[in-house]
Formats: structure tokens, C-alpha cells, sequence
């Protein structure tokens, strides 16, 4: 891809659109799926992915060991081979000195965008100094020419930044990705005008506002359901203001979808995915049991999710 500079700091890769959150497909015995996570990659990439978010939430990262942490994030950029750019995340400790290790760790398996965890970087909550001179310290200790982003993840818990702290990222053109977690719409506007002419990308991750903020010029989508649709999401985006309508009655269908996702995501997803045959198993460490049997209809729920997906895709084929 040919270089571009944004306010003076070269990109190889422009980091936006539809970035799906990577699920680590596992054997039944707990072990990675090699080959189902390189299925899974080329599953991605036909269906309309610009970037992949390696070793985030979604990855069940807090439940990875960092070899594995590492390994995934070198797999995922080896299989893409510089088709779209490849983010990870991974930090997960609570020791400031044990995060810079992760990092560097997980810098040095060739990802082109490095993603903080705002949570981590101030895990008590204490504020935006302690937040910036975390990122501060960090970045003295990661490779210089490596771009970072910030994800504001779920858990342990969410850390939403502020405006003075937006604007902070946006000073250093380092800074390339803000997964934004806020889940409303004018905070993700107030962002976008916030961070107009800084190289910062806002890349909304909430499906009931991503027709309205890739609108209001948000860079991307990233939320949990590009593991099902990302190819309706990356119309949305491209198609979209050229068929208002269908756009509209799209993202209505794209918003209820998403309202499955506390039905045990991510085992959701790869159960979703071992029914197209992406991966033979859908074990998780983080999700337990027969989710099947735990939330009921279910089933029937995801039948119609996968229902509506194909007469969706089949409503805007030859719209653009």
C-alpha cells in the first residue's frame, strides 16, 4: 500500500472501516485451531474486512497466556501477508513494568497498529494524568515506529477517555485507532469533531449507532457482529449514502442482530462459525456450558440471524 502521512508521521497502512474483533477458534481440547483461525482469516477477508483486530476482548485474551498472546498476533499478520492491516492488543496485567513487557512482546510480531487498553493504563480509575503519564512511559519503552491505537475494553472494566485525553492522543500523531466504546452517538460526533485533521481514526464498536456514526464521518466499525455480517456493515459504510432507504431498513435489521450478543458471546460466535464450517469446535474459556441449553430459543434466535443475513445480502446485491 503506498505510504501516507498524516500530520507528519508516515503510515504504511491507513487503519479504518470494517475492523472486525477476532475470535480464537480452539480444538475441543482447549488447544488454538491453527487451522481454523486461518479459515476463519480468509472468512474475514471475503467478507469485506479492511483491518483485523488480533488479541483483543473478543480473542479472550485475558484467558491467553502471552506466548499464545504472541503467537496469535504473529499468525494473523504471516496469513494476511499484507493484504489489510492486522491490530493487537494483549496487555493484560496490572504492573505497569509486566504491561511494557507484553507490549513489546506483542510490537515485535510485525502487527502494524500496537492497541493500548485504557483500563490497563489506569486501572484505578484515578484519571487523565494517570492515563497519559502511563502512555508516557510506554512509549519509551515500545519501538518508536510502530503506530498505537487505544481501545476502551469492556473489561475488567470500562475506562471511556475523556475529552482533555482524546485531545492528548491527538497531539502525537503516533496515534493512529480509538475503538470507541461509549455506545452513544454524540459522543462518538464530539469525537470525531475533536479529532478532525489528527491522524487519531474513531471506529465505533456499537451496532445500534453504527449506520448513524459512520454518517457523521466515524472511520470504521468494530463491534462483536463482524464475526457474523461484516460484508452488510462494509456496505453499509461504502453503499450506504447511495440508498438511504435500504441503508436505513439495514441497520435496523444490524441493531436487533447485535441484541443477541450477552447470549454467550463469544461462544455465539463460534458456534455461528462452526455451523459454516470455519472450525470443527466451538469451545471458549470464557463462555462455559451449552449456551444452546442456557438461553432459551436461542437456536431459533441464530437461525434467524443467519436467515436474515443471506436475504439481506441477497436484497443489496446489484445495489453497489
Amino acid at each position: 500500500m503506498q505510504e501516507t502521512k498524516l500530520r507528519g508521521w508516515p503510515l504504511k497502512k491507513v487503519i479504518s472501516g470494517i475492523v472486525p474483533v477476532m475470535i480464537t477458534p480452539f480444538n475441543a481440547d482447549g488447544d488454538i485451531d491453527w487451522g481454523g483461525l486461518e479459515n476463519l482469516i480468509e472468512w474475514y477477508i471475503a467478507h469485506g474486512a479492511q483491518a483485523l483486530f488480533a488479541v483483543c476482548q473478543s480473542s479472550e485474551m485475558q484467558l491467553l497466556s502471552l506466548e499464545e498472546r504472541r503467537d496469535l498476533a504473529a499468525f494473523t499478520v504471516s496469513r494476511t501477508a499484507g493484504r489489510i492491516p492486522v491490530l493487537a492488543s494483549g496487555h493484560i496485567a496490572d504492573d505497569a513494568s509486566e504491561q511494557a513487557h507484553e507490549l513489546a512482546v506483542i510490537a515485535d510480531t510485525g502487527i502494524d497498529c500496537l492497541v493500548l487498553v485504557s483500563n490497563r493504563l489506569d486501572p484505578e480509575n484515578r484519571g487523565g494524568k494517570e492515563l497519559c503519564a502511563a502512555i508516557d512511559s510506554l512509549k519509551e519503552a515500545l519501538p518508536a515506529a510502530i503506530p498505537l491505537g487505544v481501545y476502551e475494553c469492556p473489561a475488567p472494566y470500562r475506562r471511556l477517555l475523556t475529552d482533555m485525553e482524546i485531545q492528548y492522543l491527538c497531539d502525537d500523531p503516533r496515534f493512529v485507532f480509538l475503538k470507541d466504546v461509549s455506545c452513544d452517538l454524540e459522543v462518538v460526533q464530539r469525537r470525531v469533531r475533536l479529532t478532525h485533521d489528527s491522524a487519531l481514526a474513531i471506529n465505533n464498536a456499537n451496532a445500534a449507532i453504527a449506520h448513524q456514526a459512520l454518517d457523521s464521518g466515524a472511520a470504521g466499525f468494530c463491534g462483536v457482529f463482524t464475526n457474523f455480517h461484516p460484508d452488510l456493515y462494509r456496505w453499509l459504510q461504502d453503499e450506504g449514502p447511495n440508498h438511504p432507504e435500504l441503508a436505513d431498513e439495514l441497520a435496523i435489521f444490524l441493531a436487533l442482530a447485535a441484541l443477541s450478543e450477552p447470549l454467550g458471546y463469544p461462544k455465539l460466535a463460534k458456534l455461528h462459525h462452526q455451523r459454516l464450517g470455519t472450525f470443527k469446535s466451538a469451545y471458549s474459556r470464557a463462555v462455559g456450558g451449552d449456551i444452546l441449553e442456557t438461553y432459551w430459543a436461542l437456536d431459533a434466535v441464530m437461525g434467524k440471524i443467519s436467515d436474515g443475513t443471506d436475504i439481506w445480502r441477497q436484497r443489496i446485491s446489484g445495489q453497489g
